[in-house]
């Protein structure tokens, strides 16, 4: 495992400094903080992060862990890239905040770079990767109310099994996984569920009413599901056929992170609209949007939408920063190239404690034999042994490593993975 930095070439961060520029004396103090004044809607690894390079992450004690999560994609260009945070900082200096009430100069060359590299026609920008799904469901409900004519209040969007688009309540009200779902109601109607990869029962819960589908052409949360290689382009078929909306949030699939600068690229897929966020942040800040075909995103008018911050000056200097280093398809590559050999690695590890192993370039979901361990236990044990990951759904563990990541780190990392299981066959 190399010990330098992969941009510079310099020696890690070892921890010098970052307790006196943290809020806490100790991991320990902060996690007590955390626990005594934050709501607990989540349950994260006691892990207190101070410093964060490349693929590396250094906690208050100067322990260092590779990031194998990379916060659900939102860092695949890992921790402080320096075009990014040069960017960031250029914008800082200059202009943060203007509202849509004025143009800035940063708004419309974001916007149009943006929908260059996706090879559509306009941006809807956002904030967070929720607001974005929202934010095409009410363009979906307008589109088919002005241009497919469905009665008003009638509109339908059919979605999938096993579903996370985000925790606002429209959007849980169409999850059907209990934690998101429950205690949440009454629900927002208008959506019907079908099973995922399965394009027969796509065809027949689309009627005259529905004016999208919405999908994810990988489910993240769900465990890096990925469908059938037929699914996809059967879906785009039958949306075109049904002059029906095609939808695909990629919010964590996009930008890179399936080998291709969308998943739907794998497939030989265009929707009509693309959802991003996450990585279009650059993990420096919230940055999300909508993009798609004049005729769809052209039914909003001014005073229907909106968002203070959506697009705002610092948001499009770090999106602009993100679409130049997914221009040279560098990243795409690499994340074909070293997901094919995170594979190669993870598919020993079957019948070793591993009963299944999914993936699409740099992004792979491990099943665990559950007689063996939770999800959340092999986590922690790998926490233990430097590198940190995500589990999901009982024994299900995720893999999300930074673009940025070496082979010889991805190798580290699942060497570090076969040593728990074998801790935890005895």
């Amino acid at each position: 495992m190399r010990g330098y930095h992969p941009y510079t070439g310099s020696h890690r961060h070892g921890g010098t400094g970052v307790r006196e520029l943290s809020g806490a004396r100790s991991g320990t103090e902060a996690v007590r903080l955390a626990e005594d004044h934050s709501t607990h809607n989540y349950h994260p690894l006691p892990v207190v992060l101070a410093y964060g390079e490349g693929a590396w992450v250094t906690d208050m004690e100067g322990k260092r862990y590779l990031d194998c999560l990379a916060a659900y994609s939102a860092l695949n260009f890992g921790h402080r890239h320096p075009r990014i945070l040069a960017a960031a900082r250029a914008q800082l200096d200059r202009l943060t905040l203007t509202g849509r009430a004025f143009y800035h100069d940063q708004f419309g060359p974001f916007c149009q770079e943006l929908a260059e590299l996706a090879g559509m026609d306009m941006v809807l920008p956002m904030n967070s990767g929720a607001e974005a799904v929202e934010s095409a469901l009410k363009v979906a409900r307008k589109w088919g109310y002005q241009v497919k004519r469905v009665p008003d209040g009638r509109a339908s969007v059919v979605v999938a099994e096993n579903n996370f688009h985000g925790r606002t309540i429209s959007l849980v009200s169409f999850s059907t996984d209990p934690v998101t779902h429950d205690e949440y109601g009454p629900y927002t109607p208008g959506f019907r569920i079908v099973p995922y990869g399965d394009a027969s029962a796509l065809t027949r819960a689309i009627d005259d009413t529905t004016v999208a589908v919405l999908l994810e052409p990988v489910q993240g949360e769900a465990g890096v599901i990925v469908p059938p290689p037929h699914y996809l382009p059967a879906a785009r078929e039958i949306c075109t056929r049904r002059n029906v909306l095609l939808i695909a949030d990629e919010i964590q699939s996009g930008l890179g992170r399936a080998g291709a600068t969308f998943a739907c690229e794998r497939f030989g897929v265009v929707p009509d609209l693309y959802v991003l966020g996450k990585a279009l942040g650059g993990g420096v800040l919230p940055v999300s949007a909508v993009v798609g075909r004049r005729d769809v995103l052209g039914v909003l008018r001014p005073g229907e939408h909106g968002s203070t911050f959506g697009g705002n000056p610092l948001a499009c200097a770090v999106g602009r920063a993100v679409v130049r280093l997914l221009r040279t398809g560098e990243y795409q590559a690499r994340a074909r190239s070293l997901g094919q050999r995170l594979r190669a690695r993870l598919d020993e590890l079957v019948g070793q404690g591993v009963t299944e192993v999914r993936s699409l370039g740099l992004w792979a979901g491990i099943d665990v034999h559950p007689a063996l361990a939770t999800g959340r236990e092999v986590c922690e044990r790998l926490a233990a042994k430097g590198v940190l990951a995500k589990d999901t759904h009982g024994s299900t563990v995720r893999l999300a490593p930074p673009l940025v990541i070496e082979a010889d780190e991805l190798d580290w990392a699942v060497d570090r993975l076969a040593a728990v299981l074998r801790e935890l066959r005895g």
